[in-house]
């Protein structure tokens, strides 16, 4: 039997295609169908070949909220019929990583929409989808929380806490956002959450930083404008915290520039790019510098309530809806940031 899939077929290439039907293969599996995907920035990376390795033909996607259609004997939390959502990587909950709350590290984890010599999992971009581990992967979608916002969850929205977490944040703190597409929005929205109100959003285009300043934060292009505006938040020896969305070099070095002596760098972007700055730069200046994949099924769970409970508005950051069977479209207008397009998502 087979199925049909927003699949990678090289760089710069995805395709509509036949892919074969995903099937239980252990007791702790379960097999979703697709109700919602998201296309994401980490996709963009084999996409435009920043990152090799992806076999031609994997389903692409770690973004999905679905309804149950099977369940392995081994899955008790979640049964056929259920609508749930998923983090990008699955977590058995049990191992000692997992205890920890670092489930992004989970010992028998695996990253959907990641297959490179034939070893890996499909990911979400697909009519259907096999859920290993699901019994510490997906979770059921609570009465009231809507499939964005689930699926930000699953993703974007815990990663742009995640950093902000690790970022230190303080309501008195001036902090810098690097990059304002869906994950650096919602970070300005998460830290906003915590407190903090001099914010500084920087990114090349104009359509996003808009949508920053209607957040009620100040934005530019990055360049010399950025370190201006920090100082006359209250910055004069520079923010006290940056918060890095890109994962590239020159928005990393950015990030270094206009951080203070003793300031925190918090970098989640997933970076395909060298060090923008060295280890006597870094000793120099005397900070801290925190990264690292975000733990999104423990965020799944801190996070659910209080996103129905005070963050109605998260998924404003969606800007734009695709036929799956339109996906050589969808990428091309999401990489491109065509139509002022900041997240991008499949409806099935």
């Amino acid at each position: 039997m087979a199925m049909q899939g927003v699949c990678f077929r090289g760089v710069g290439e995805v395709a509509w295609q036949e892919v074969a039907e995903p099937r239980l293969e252990r007791p702790t599996d379960a097999i979703v169908a697709v109700e919602m995907a998201g296309l994401c920035g980490s996709d963009l990376h084999p996409y435009f070949g920043r990152e090799t390795g992806l076999d031609p033909g994997t389903v692409m996607g770690h973004e999905f909220v679905g309804r149950v259609l099977e369940a392995g004997s081994g899955v008790t939390s979640v049964r056929p019929g259920d609508r749930v959502y998923a983090p990008f990587s699955t977590s058995c909950g049990t191992c000692a990583t997992c205890r920890t709350g670092l489930t992004s590290r989970c010992e028998h984890g695996q990253l959907f929409g990641w297959i490179s010599g034939g070893v890996g999992l499909h990911g979400g971009q697909a009519e259907r989808v096999r859920v290993p581990l699901a019994e510490g992967t997906l979770k059921a979608v609570s009465a009231g929380l809507s499939s964005e916002a689930a699926l930000l969850l699953g993703d974007n929205l815990g990663t742009a806490w995640y950093c902000a977490e690790l970022a230190e944040l303080r309501p008195d703190s001036v902090v810098v956002v690097i990059g304002c597409g869906s994950v650096g929005l919602l970070g300005i929205m998460a830290a906003q959450a915590e407190g903090v109100t001099r914010i500084v959003a920087v990114d090349p285009v104009p359509e996003r930083r808009a949508r920053a300043e209607a957040l009620g934060v100040v934005a530019c292009a990055p360049g010399p404008d950025v370190a201006r505006l920090v100082a006359s938040l209250g910055g004069a020896r520079g923010a006290d915290s940056v918060m890095e969305f890109v994962g590239l070099s020159a928005a990393q070095r950015l990030a270094w520039e206009v951080l203070r002596p003793g300031g925190v760098m918090a970098v989640i972007g997933c970076h395909s790019a060298p060090f923008a700055f060295s280890p006597s730069e870094a000793y120099d200046k005397n900070l801290t510098y925190r990264t690292g994949r975000c733990p999104a099924r423990r965020q799944m769970e801190r996070l659910t309530e209080r996103v129905m409970r005070d963050l109605p508005h998260v998924a404003q950051v969606i800007t734009h809806r695709f036929a799956p069977q339109d996906c050589v479209r969808a990428y091309d207008v999401f990489a491109h940031q065509r139509d002022g397009c900041v997240k991008a998502v499949f409806e099935f």
